[in-house]
């Protein structure tokens, strides 16, 4: 069992750049995807938010880089623009020592500061699939001369309908790449995306047990749909609640359910793919920030949605996934405090429980 970043065999620049953002022992997918990467394998990398997954393909990256180069040596696809940022600056602390120029990139932002950026040079680009497409469509993204590829939550990008855009921008890489593909769950479509790009890659999988931290307690309440509303209102009146994050199954539903919450006096916000990025940024602000308690949500919007202060998640709608229900509750209980999980589930939905 490895027990600290030094024993992983990384460069001590970067051992000493984690250490100083705190981060003494590495998590389980740390310990077993770096020195997969730093051996140059494929990998395919199954761990959910919040399990340092980030770290994980970051570092053998930015060991391996040469900085200052003139060529982009690594790319990184991430589902939205949150965790483009989140990722990028991450990359950035990890690098700062080491002279290591990274750049997020995606869209609802002008393509003149991102394209004036990419002349001067970057070694790593972190971007949402058609952002990037596009910078490569107007030859402003040059990818001839990337070692490294990540899909970072491949599942999300996938039902997001980004299928045919990371094909294109795989095919603008050169073939003998690495690539590290990083999902929650691994349904058939990512597994036939990994056989078709990805060359003998090593299978890391953090178990559910490690990711379902113990600090969660789990509850259900068996309600008929009507009374959801009801039974989410009483649970707001008795639960001790400091901040919480519900999840609903359609974008319409979390303004419907937004606005019913604030109606009986529990101020809430709604954070779906309609809304536009800066309105959307502005929410996930507010509510880092403790401004806004109540958070109602689609699993896609809630990517990149990093926060340690959430006390309660509620499954309004219970997902289709066991995975996605592991990947939820995993939202609370973070940064070793405790957490509550609560779902509301209807007589036709006992099975799925």
């Amino acid at each position: 069992m490895t027990t600290a970043f030094s024993h992983l065999g990384l460069h001590p620049e970067l051992v000493q750049a984690v250490e100083a953002l705190g981060f003494t022992t590495p998590t389980p997918i740390q310990s077993a995807m770096i020195p997969v990467m730093l051996e140059g394998h494929d990998v395919i990398g199954q761990a959910q938010t919040g399990t340092g997954k980030t770290a994980a393909f970051a570092l053998p990256i930015l060991h391996r880089l040469e900085p200052g180069g003139r060529a982009v040596q690594s790319l990184v696809l991430v589902p939205t623009r949150e965790l483009a940022v989140q990722v990028a600056k991450a990359m950035h602390d990890f690098g700062r020592e080491r002279g290591i120029r990274v750049l997020p990139v995606y869209g609802g932002e002008p393509y003149g500061r991102q394209i004036s950026r990419l002349n001067k040079g970057v070694d790593v680009v972190v971007g949402t699939p058609g952002r990037l497409l596009d910078l490569i469509q107007r030859e402003a993204l040059d990818l001839s001369e990337v070692e490294t590829v990540v899909l970072d939550e491949a599942d999300e990008m996938l039902s997001m309908g980004f299928i045919e855009d990371i094909e294109s921008i795989l095919s603008a890489t050169p073939a003998e790449r690495q690539t590290a593909l990083l999902s929650a769950t691994v349904p058939p479509e990512i597994r036939r995306l990994a056989d078709r790009y990805l060359r003998q890659p090593q299978s890391v999988a953090i178990e559910r047990e490690q990711v379902t931290v113990s600090a969660i307690e789990q509850r259900h309440y068996l309600v008929y749909e009507t009374d959801k509303l009801a039974a989410l209102t009483r649970l707001f009146e008795v639960e001790p609640i400091t901040s919480a994050l519900i999840f609903v199954r359609t974008r319409a539903g979390t303004g419907e359910l937004a606005a019913e919450l604030s109606t009986r006096g529990f101020p809430a916000e709604a954070l779906s793919g309609e809304l536009e990025q800066e309105e959307r940024e502005r929410v996930m602000n507010r509510f880092r920030r403790n401004l806004i308690k109540v958070l109602v949500a689609t699993d896609v919007a809630a990517r990149g949605l990093d926060i340690d202060h959430i006390s309660h998640v509620f499954n309004f709608d219970l997902p289709e996934d066991p995975e996605v229900y592991v990947h939820r509750i995993g939202r609370t209980g973070r940064a070793g405090k405790s957490g509550t999980a609560l779902s509301l589930v209807t007589p036709n939905e006992r099975w799925r429980l």
